[in-house]
């Protein structure tokens, strides 16, 4: 099961902090620190979301 944790975090982490950036762009934070936080929070969520959709599938 790790092995497809890995596979399917390697796709959520980059579709959260992208969802995360477009987040703070729109909202009108557009300096270098609010950016990286919302790519930062994307990437912390996306290991609980993985282990989630994993443990569903295996």
């Amino acid at each position: 099961m790790t092995r497809l944790m890995m596979v399917i975090f390697s796709m959520a982490s980059t579709t959260l902090m992208g969802v995360g950036i477009v987040v703070a762009l729109t909202t009108g934070h557009d300096t270098l620190q609010p950016i990286l936080l919302a790519a930062a929070l994307g990437f912390v969520a996306a290991v609980p979301v993985s282990w989630l959709v994993a443990r569903a599938l295996a």
